[in-house]
């Protein structure tokens, strides 16, 4: 072997084994114990426990770091709507006898076609229609009022469509043109005493423009 050979010999022999080295550190970094109490992106430390930063509850910690948020589409609507009323548990019957995810009454439930509650609740695709049917239903009882105050103020709440369906199925369409004859004067509570109005400004601003109203609107 001339000593140019040997030179070429001894350049490839480095490349390989450096080569080598840094494949077998890379895999070793894989394989390194991931410690969240060091990384702020997943979690930061509170009193006594740990609470995770993502998914956030703050629109605006999505939109600093330009990550998909609900913002004001629908799902964001019916969720936090769910979430609100039975904390998104399909089975879930109060004690005064509300069930589903969204809480409907009996009586509510036969407005819509629907008689047999034992089967309504076990029926999370029924529930999902039979909110989406209910919310179309009182579009269409509240379209006169949707439109006379949709973008307007009163009493401080600004009011929008998706804040009068979200105070009408809390206490239906009667107590929703009561506050509106009375100017706000006048609001229904229900029997935990949660008042439309705080329905109005938690669920306002949400797009609802794609349910159409419909007078006979059913199951």
């Amino acid at each position: 072997m001339t000593a140019l050979e040997e030179k070429q010999f001894m350049i490839k022999k480095w490349h390989f084994y450096s080569t080598l080295l840094l494949i077998i550190a890379f895999l070793s970094l894989g394989f390194k114990p991931f410690n969240l109490d060091s990384n702020p992106w997943f979690l930061t430390d509170g009193s006594n426990e740990s609470y995770y930063l993502f998914p956030s509850q703050r629109q605006e910690d999505y939109a600093k770091l330009n990550i998909p948020y609900t913002g004001n589409f629908f799902i964001g609507y019916k969720e936090a709507i769910a979430f609100k009323e039975s904390q998104g548990k399909y089975r879930r019957t109060n004690s005064l006898g509300y069930l589903g995810k969204y809480q409907f009454g009996s009586s509510t439930l036969r407005t819509i076609g629907i008689y047999n509650t034992r089967a309504f609740l076990n029926n999370p695709e029924l529930q999902e229609k039979a909110f989406v049917i209910l919310l179309a239903k009182n579009k269409w009882l509240l379209r006169k009022e949707i439109e006379k105050y949709d973008g307007t103020v009163i009493n401080g709440i600004h009011i929008t469509e998706s804040g009068i369906l979200a105070a009408a199925h809390l206490g239906g369409v009667r107590t929703v043109k009561r506050f509106f004859r009375s100017n706000g004067k006048r609001y229904f509570r229900d029997a935990y005493g949660t008042s439309i109005v705080s329905y109005m400004k938690a669920f306002g601003g949400y797009d609802t423009s794609f349910i159409e109203a419909d007078k006979h609107a059913s199951i």
